[in-house]
């Protein structure tokens, strides 16, 4: 069977402890960027379909491995959703915006 994805780190010695061959490359950083978000699309597919917290997890892990990739600090990263929550709101409060009048 043929994936052509981006999986986790151990995925391949799983395939072989099951007596399976697994055929794996090593991505270029663009190839990873790429995968990275086809994966992260993927992990909110799941997360969409099963409503699952072990879904939420995977995009979680997929986050973590952007932040990395990209440098991005997750401290930083937070420090941006605080702030963006204490200006715009969360979605605590359950509001569903219908319409907007003139």
């Amino acid at each position: 069977m043929r994936y052509n994805k981006l999986v986790r780190d151990r995925i391949p010695e799983i395939i072989r402890a099951k007596g399976k061959t697994p055929l794996t490359h090593i991505a270029d950083e663009e190839e990873y960027w790429m995968k990275l978000k086809e994966k992260l699309r993927e992990e909110v597919g799941e997360f969409l379909n099963e409503d699952d917290k072990e879904e939420l997890a995977d995009i979680l892990e997929v986050i973590d491995a952007i932040c990395e990739f990209k440098g991005f600090d997750k401290d930083k990263l937070e420090s941006i959703r605080k702030r963006k929550s204490e200006e715009r709101g969360g979605f605590k409060d359950k509001i569903i915006l219908d319409e907007v009048k003139e």
